[in-house]
């Protein structure tokens, strides 16, 4: 299949789950573990990094890990989906670190899905596809990605 090169924006709404009485089953459906943290979208361009809430605020001042993270990919550009998580001294997710701003430099992302990668718009990729170049990405980093 080819990939559209285009003029990536640096905002794309992410795809929001949706509530369901039960778990679908089967071998056509992908599940993805709800860690209580906040949505985000990372963008990296020519522009610089930003990190994105799903309703599209800049918070990329807010979460420093993260971003040093993000600035060690080798992309030249590059929007991840994922979920900003910050955990209590036990290793559980605590939402309240995150909504009171307790530690955010110690926040971190849990990456899920790879949008864009070096003008490439992957979004009609199948998500395997897509989570396998995520994959790719994050482990040729420049530096360890403990908290991406």
């Amino acid at each position: 299949m080819l990939l559209r090169r285009v003029a990536f924006p640096d905002f794309c709404e992410p795809c929001l789950p949706s509530p369901a009485a039960k778990p679908p089953a089967g071998a056509g459906w992908l599940h993805e573990i709800k860690h209580d943290g906040f949505r985000m979208l990372v963008r990296r361009d020519a522009a610089g990094l930003r990190l994105f809430t799903r309703n599209g605020h800049d918070w990329t001042g807010r979460f420093p890990l993260i971003a040093r993270a993000a600035l060690s990919l080798k992309a030249t550009s590059c929007l991840i989906d994922g979920e900003a998580v910050a955990y209590d001294g036990d290793g559980m997710p605590c939402f309240d670190r995150l909504r009171y701003r307790r530690q955010d430099g110690r926040v971190f992302l849990y990456a899920f899905d790879l949008i864009e990668l070096d003008g490439d718009d992957l979004r009609h990729q199948p998500i395997e596809r897509r989570k396998a170049a995520l994959a790719k990405l994050i482990r040729r980093a420049k530096t360890s990605l403990a908290g991406c």
